[in-house]
């Protein structure tokens, strides 16, 4: 099946993304700046996609934003999980009321 279909480059797969009217989400980044999300802000039609950015390159702002971390590490499976349940609670709880039926939400956290 995959043989048939066209390879598609990064910017032509986050042009996709961006332009299907029912994905709708967050990028956060911390360590490194938000490569991810340019992508996706380069690729054009952006604001239908993106709800929220953020790069909380500053340890102190992370634990401020995410908590502190029980190994100390901020490149770690605990951090990334806590990344995506702080970014996941705020983009439903926040766009609640403008849900539309069909909108699929994402969430996409890294940290470097």
């Amino acid at each position: 099946i995959m043989e048939n279909q066209p390879h598609l480059t990064p910017h032509q797969k986050a042009l996709r993304i961006n332009l299907d009217p029912t994905i709708y989400g967050s990028f956060a980044e911390i360590g490194a700046g938000q490569e991810t999300a340019r992508n996706f802000f380069q690729a054009g039609a952006a604001s239908g996609t993106i709800a929220k950015t953020i790069s909380a390159y500053d340890m102190s702002f992370s634990d401020n934003i995410y908590g502190t971390s029980s190994t100390g590490r901020y490149v770690s499976e605990e951090r990334l999980l806590k990344m995506l349940k702080t970014e996941a609670e705020e983009l439903t709880g926040v766009l609640k009321e403008k849900i539309k039926p069909n909108t699929r939400f994402f969430v996409f956290a890294n940290t470097v």
